[in-house]
């Protein structure tokens, strides 16, 4: 069996929080606890939950824009969780990543061309071959030659976007980490975007991190899907088996919240009690049990660990 592209071993991310004025002891935000998982050649992972849980933290330490507090990250067969910053610039330009906010990631006193060809002058491509690919990927993404002279306030949202995918696609990356690239847009950009994607993937054999809340959009883009909840996963499987037969109460849970669209098919609406408990004091035992209709005393006290229930479907949960 081919060894997987990505894999993620029991990675953190602790933020420190500043000490008050009488001191006392140091205390952390725990953004990330513990993840673990692996990403296929040439597949999409979906990542999904509610805002907070760590999704976007995760995406950003496989990129290495922050530094795990502990855990491995191992790109291709090579640990890049220890890479000193010389050795990550020649790593990184085989995982790229789309941002949110298509006008925030991109430098608005710069033009198009420029914004697109700054990671081909950081890899040392020569000059001629960097105007012929700039262009090359303006067409690919749907845009125009022409739009390189262009600046980023001159696009609507949904063209930024492709500007945006268009960067990362330049120095040929095998891994896109994909941050909510369509929550910021309309819904019907938001497909167009969706099916670039997609199509860029066939096109290219990219795999994808593809991070997001909503769960009507994992399902159209992914293979697998990932749930997470207070910075740890509770369940991971394929798209159909996650979809068709949720395990996980927080699971069930979010997928009994998307819209069905249809009006005469009516879907039972599970309501969790209580708010999300703070990363930075997370519950004892399992973190879910606060507002898990299901929970137990064993819930209280014990963290439930990632378990195989069938094939390539885990569940982090007492209940089984």
């Amino acid at each position: 069996m081919e060894a997987p592209l990505v894999e993620v071993k029991n990675l953190k991310k602790y933020f420190p929080k500043k000490k008050g004025i009488l001191g006392g002891k140091p205390s952390f935000v725990k953004a990330v606890d513990d993840v673990s998982f692996t990403i296929n050649k040439g597949e999409t992972l979906g990542l999904v939950g509610e805002s907070g849980c760590g999704k976007s933290t995760t995406g950003r330490m496989l990129m290495r824009l922050l530094d795990p507090t502990e855990g491995q990250i191992i790109f291709d067969g090579d640990d890049i969780s220890s890479l000193n910053e010389n050795q990550l610039r020649d790593k990184r330009k085989e995982f790229q990543m789309v941002f949110q906010d298509p006008y925030a990631s991109l430098n608005p006193r710069m033009k198009v061309g420029d914004i697109i060809e700054e990671p081909l002058i950081v890899h040392g491509y020569p000059k001629e071959e960097r105007v012929q690919r700039v262009q090359q990927l303006l067409e690919v993404v749907g845009l125009s030659a022409y739009h390189a002279d262009r600046f980023p306030h001159e696009f609507s949202g949904g063209q930024r976007q492709r500007i945006g995918i268009a960067r990362a696609l330049a120095v040929n990356p095998k891994l896109i980490i994909a941050d909510e690239p369509v929550s910021a847009l309309d819904v019907s950009i938001q497909s167009q975007i969706l099916n670039l994607l997609k199509d860029l993937q066939e096109e290219f054999q990219l795999t994808y991190l593809f991070i997001a809340h909503d769960l009507s959009v994992v399902e159209h883009i992914s293979d697998r899907v990932g749930v997470m909840y207070l910075g740890k996963i509770v369940e991971i499987a394929d798209k159909d088996s996650l979809y068709q037969q949720p395990m996980h109460p927080y699971t069930k849970a979010l997928l009994s919240a998307v819209p069905v669209p249809n009006p005469r098919l009516k879907r039972e609406r599970i309501l969790l009690k209580g708010d999300i408990p703070s990363p930075s004091n997370p519950p004892s035992g399992c973190t879910f049990h606060t507002r898990c209709p299901f929970a137990t005393e064993e819930c209280k006290k014990t963290a439930p660990k990632l378990k195989e229930m069938a094939d390539g479907h885990f569940v982090s949960c007492h209940l089984y």
